[in-house]
């Protein structure tokens, strides 16, 4: 009986001393937070255990003790109120004793409020994009597993497929609100240290946070299956003491200071063929080879082979407009915010003289840029003589005669309205207009949409520099932007009267 006491006590004891240290079990973390799950996690864990310990004690108990040929007679009855009552209270009591811890800590995971920093994190295939709030920093985050690792020709490292160019940087001891959205399909941002899993959507905002109690690096994954590379999307986050943080913001800023001298620098200089290969061969492996694979020939029917294509062999405008732009409707992003226009010049010219391509075009950072800015005449001179550069889209009010478009009511720039915002708008100040403040003002009788007109549409249409307001003068048409303006100046009670034409647009700042 004794030996028997003693193997419950190790059952029930044993594995709370070693739980934390076990390879499978939940992570006790490095917050505040995620120690809440954890202990909570672990004590329904134990209560689970302690109900099936006692529920299937019992059933031995009776199957040894009151067995047929111990000469045992089952009892019979029927409709025992109190067993009944018994076995409907008992669950009950259990479940509210675990319902309120585990509210609590629900509770405190869903409120960001009050954040000494905000993060706007931004999932794509297959990077992550990382904004740094009143700060003026932004990057992309990029895997470094070597791909010799990943084809298996090389020993895998000890972070093999948790490595990244660059790592999130957060200070300890602040709290963090987390904005995640994507640009394209479902992503996740997991960092089990932080007991954070919260779903990156397009089109929408979803909030999470976090205070970092100890400095390191943890490390985590996009947890939602969002294609081909999904688990080559690592996260990599590098917490660091206060001061420390505070010097890296500085050093970022003057990097940036720096990487914009080396970009004006590059616009000057000329480079051999061999150089810009060399370069565009790591261009092309960090950034296009995961879809059009490294041997340029693509995944049929899913990314488009880069060997022998139109878009490759063809005019030089029309390469530089789809790696630069993108092109919609397809998984094909935009480069211009996430290359220079030297890495662009190198990335283009190994495309185009790579895998027996041999067009023999040596492109200079020059030419990106002259055509970025819609300038043909320079730009030309790296093109074949057939080739007519595309300008640049230009806004919508130098474009159109104001007079060549129609006018209006009301009740229609409303229902036209309503549809633009939710689709271009709502992500960030939220269908009811009420935003998500400080990082996305609210519409909802702010001074923009019930001051002057004028403010609003150069607002909508130029953005705002230094803040997530984009610009819309060349996304949207201009009845779509006299809809959109004419629906925030009139919706949730805002109430101003206004009706703006799409003559309006196309004669702003005339």
């Amino acid at each position: 009986m004794k030996q028997l006491l003693y193997c419950l006590l190790v059952v029930l004891f044993a594995p709370p001393l070693t739980a934390a240290d076990m390879r499978f079990n939940m992570t006790p973390g490095v917050t505040e937070i995620s120690g809440k799950v954890y202990h909570l996690h672990m004590t329904i864990l134990y209560i689970c255990c302690a109900i099936g310990l006692v529920v299937f004690g019992v059933m031995i108990y009776a199957m040894i003790n009151h067995r047929k040929s111990k000469g045992a007679v089952a009892s019979h009855f029927h409709e025992s109120t109190k067993v009944e009552i018994a076995w409907t209270i008992l669950p009950f009591i259990i479940l509210i004793l675990m319902a309120i811890p585990a509210t609590k800590t629900l509770i405190a995971m869903e409120d960001p409020s009050n954040a000494d920093l905000t993060v706007k994190v931004t999932g794509s295939q297959w990077k992550w994009h990382y904004s740094y709030f009143d700060q003026d920093i932004d990057f992309y985050s990029i895997l470094t597993t070597p791909r010799a690792q990943i084809e298996g020709t090389e020993t895998k490292g000890e972070n093999y497929l948790l490595e990244v160019d660059k790592p999130l940087v957060l200070p300890i001891n602040r709290k963090i609100r987390f904005l995640m959205t994507s640009e394209d399909v479902i992503h996740s941002w997991w960092v089990p240290a932080f007991a954070i899993k919260k779903d990156a959507n397009p089109g929408f905002i979803n909030e999470a946070w976090t205070r970092i109690d100890k400095p390191g690096i943890y490390r985590g994954q996009c947890a939602e299956l969002c294609g081909k590379d999904h688990g080559f999307m690592p996260i990599v986050v590098q917490a660091l003491p206060e001061a420390e943080f505070e010097a890296w913001v500085t050093e970022q800023k003057q990097a940036a200071g720096a990487a914009a001298e080396a970009a004006q620098a590059a616009l000057s200089q000329t480079l051999s063929k061999e150089e810009l290969m060399t370069q565009g061969e790591q261009v092309y492996l960090g950034h296009c080879a995961a879809c059009h694979q490294p041997n340029g020939e693509g995944l049929q029917g899913v990314f488009p082979h880069l060997k022998g294509s139109p878009i490759a062999t063809g005019p030089l405008s029309g390469h530089l407009e789809i790696v630069l732009n993108g092109k919609t409707g397809t998984a094909m992003q935009a480069f211009s915010k996430q290359l220079t226009a030297q890495e662009i010049a190198a990335v283009t010219t190994y495309e185009r003289n790579a895998w027996g391509n041999n067009t023999g075009d040596a492109v200079q950072a020059k030419d990106v840029n002259e055509y970025m800015n819609g300038n043909s005449a320079q730009t030309s001179a790296a093109v074949p003589s057939s080739t007519t550069p595309t300008p640049a889209p230009a806004d919508v009010s130098a474009a159109i005669d104001p007079a060549s478009l129609p006018t209006l009511s009301h009740d229609a720039l409303m229902a036209e309205g309503e549809t633009v915002y939710a689709t271009f708008c709502a992500a960030c100040h939220q269908v009811t207009g009420a935003g998500i403040p400080p990082a996305f003002p609210a519409l909802v009788g702010s001074a923009i949409a019930i001051g002057p007109v004028a403010n609003h549409i150069d607002i909508v249409m130029h953005g705002k520099t230094g803040t997530a307001m984009q610009a819309f003068g060349k996304q949207l048409s201009p009845q779509q932007l006299a809809a959109v303006i004419t629906y925030e100046r009139n919706a949730w009670g805002n109430n101003t009267g206004d009706t703006v034409q799409p003559a309006d647009i196309a004669s702003h700042g005339q």
